[in-house]
């Protein structure tokens, strides 16, 4: 184990401390405690998402178990996030908005793991990336605005409500572009490993035949 390793699984774990707050009732009649804690707790947890691999690849300490761990945190993270939201602001977040994301995150890992039993691996894409930022950024939008009306910074009057349902639409269009251009990607490098073998096939062939002639 190394500290990168140790930051992925500091990620794990955050996620049951996670969907505690969002279901307990402990910190239910505070004013929006709950959704503030609830928002640190995923936003400290989603910063350790590139923080491990930065040092991981600075400190030369990539390893199968990080490789292994990182993106089963994300897609834990992830899913408890907007499964915890269909409870917790269902208004905002319906169950079937959480099933679309959930999908295409298994949907991306098994074309992954198809990839390197091919042999070849599918990097993430730019648009991965930014679709990631913006899970993040909608979350915690969702989280707080089940209470913002009672935070002493609602009076900026800022319209959350209007900001959660524009960015969840815009996170699922995201999310299937995305999840498009991963399978896109997908099947442009399946179909060069085809192209390959064929060829190394009709190679082998052509060496064989005329290595019969030559033997007659």
């Amino acid at each position: 184990m190394n500290l990168p390793n140790y930051i992925t699984l500091s990620r794990i774990f955050a996620v049951p401390l996670f969907i505690w707050i969002l279901s307990s009732n402990l910190f239910g009649g505070n004013h929006g405690q709950r959704e503030i804690l609830a928002s640190t707790v995923f936003l400290l947890a989603s910063i350790t998402d590139g923080l491990d691999g930065y040092l991981a690849r600075k400190r030369g300490q990539i390893t199968t178990m990080g490789m292994l761990l990182d993106p089963l945190a994300d897609k834990l993270l992830i899913a408890a996030a907007f499964i915890g939201l269909v409870q917790f602001n269902p208004h905002i977040v319906p169950a079937w908005i959480a099933v679309v994301i959930i999908g295409r995150e298994f949907l991306v890992s098994g074309l992954r793991s198809i990839a390197v039993q091919q042999g070849f691996t599918i990097d993430a894409s730019d648009l991965g990336k930014v679709k990631m930022v913006v899970q993040i950024v909608v979350v915690v939008i969702c989280i707080l605005e089940r209470r913002w009306h009672e935070l002493n910074i609602g009076a900026l009057m800022i319209p959350l409500n209007v900001l959660a349902v524009v960015g969840i639409w815009f996170m699922v269009t995201l999310s299937l572009v995305s999840a498009v251009d991963y399978f896109v990607a997908f099947w442009k490098k399946i179909d060069r490993q085809v192209v390959k073998k064929r060829r190394r096939a009709f190679i082998l062939s052509r060496r064989r035949k005329q290595s019969d002639v030559a033997a007659t």
